[in-house]
């Protein structure tokens, strides 16, 4: 899903169809990961090529962990690499999976580690890598012909669209003709305002103009006034608002457009799928612990993510917060209603075809995971 976002500072474009379907197929992906650029906040691991501030950090921490663990005397489904380590607040279900054993119960051996969105697809592909914690931005790689299953919904919302003080932009109506910043062009960020203009009646394609910025100089394309406005993952939005008094246009854990929706899904290889379901299936239980585990114990996972340098910053509270504000659950009705939805919505604003049914879609890219265990 990616392109080097060093390499777009200042990129003013306008976006027809075509681009934002073929950008969004090359920088796919949740809730994915780099190395290419430090930032002081954790980023989201659904983004493409996303700066990942403390990715390398707990790979070594990872490694620590899994020798000081107690390993049972054999795992029924062996080894298995899960790449995780984007430094993400929302990736909390793989933490807590892995430190609270949840893999370890349900006969997984896993290591956790970082990488590019490249070796992602391609591990994916291969079968390398059994599954992922992606975002909705997956679908158009589904639909260009990805062998990918979603297995079921993680959490909500982890994206904020905000204007800086003062603005004369009071509603999502109040955009056009305006600048709007994001991290890349095709993104997931700019996938979520496509929708929010789209459902106040504007065009994203001729309405707004795009702009993409590395998303720790967002900010900073505000102040210089060569953007109106911003979309951005977690923690960057929330900062904006508490630290220097942004108003927040649309969240998308409450936004009426999102709320009570899966922002991020547990995605599986096809290949694996369909050479050990109950391998998958046993992944799924364990994500399934993590994110009822999480939603009983939002501060002790925040205190985890931070102790364990899953992210990178040590405000406790601030990580508390946004845990809360997902709402963790594993869901697997409630996301083929999402999927639905959400294909419904990107088919209008360009980031799918038009015609994309959504049930055939839903056929094609969900699967009953438990249904090998029933």
């Amino acid at each position: 899903m990616k392109k080097n976002r060093k390499n777009k500072w200042k990129n003013k474009r306008k976006l027809p169809a075509i681009l934002l379907v073929t950008s969004a197929l090359l920088v796919v992906t949740a809730c994915a990961n780099s190395n290419e650029q430090k930032t002081s906040a954790n980023n989201h691991n659904h983004s493409s090529n996303k700066t990942t501030a403390a990715a390398d950090a707990p790979v070594s921490n990872a490694s620590a962990t899994n020798s000081s663990k107690a390993a049972p005397a054999s795992y029924k489904y062996g080894k298995l690499k899960i790449q995780a380590l984007s430094g993400a607040v929302c990736g909390a279900p793989s933490y807590v999976a892995y430190e609270k054993g949840f893999f370890a119960e349900e006969g997984l051996d896993v290591e956790l580690v970082s990488g590019s969105m490249d070796a992602m697809k391609a591990g994916l592909t291969t079968g390398e890598f059994t599954v992922t914690n992606g975002d909705f931005v997956w679908f158009t790689s589904i639909q260009q012909g990805l062998d990918l299953k979603v297995i079921g919904g993680l959490h909500h919302g982890c994206i904020k669209l905000v204007v800086p003080p003062g603005s004369s932009i009071k509603t999502a109506a109040d955009l056009k003709g305006k600048k709007i910043g994001v991290d890349e062009i095709g993104g997931v960020p700019m996938a979520v305002a496509s929708v929010v203009l789209t459902n106040a009646g504007l065009d994203p394609q001729k309405d707004v103009q795009w702009l993409a910025y590395p998303l720790d100089q967002l900010q900073e394309g505000v102040k210089k006034g060569e953007i109106d406005v911003y979309a951005a993952w977690d923690p960057f939005g929330k900062l904006a608002e508490v630290n220097d008094g942004y108003t927040v246009l649309s969240d998308i854990s409450t936004d009426h457009n999102f709320a009570g929706k899966s922002c991020c899904f547990l995605y599986a290889s096809g290949k694996q799928i369909k050479e050990n379901p109950e391998r998958v299936a046993a992944i799924a239980r364990a994500y399934q612990k993590a994110t009822a585990w999480i939603a009983e114990h939002p501060e002790e996972t925040a205190k985890l993510e931070i102790e364990k340098k899953y992210v990178s910053t040590d405000d406790l509270t601030l990580v508390t917060d946004l845990i809360k504000s997902y709402h963790f659950n594993y869901t697997t009705e409630a996301a083929q209603d999402d999927i639905r939805y959400f294909v419904k919505q990107f088919s209008q604003t360009g980031f799918l075809k038009k015609d994309t049914d959504p049930e055939e879609f839903l056929k094609k890219a969900y699967y009953d995971v438990f249904a090998t265990s029933k």
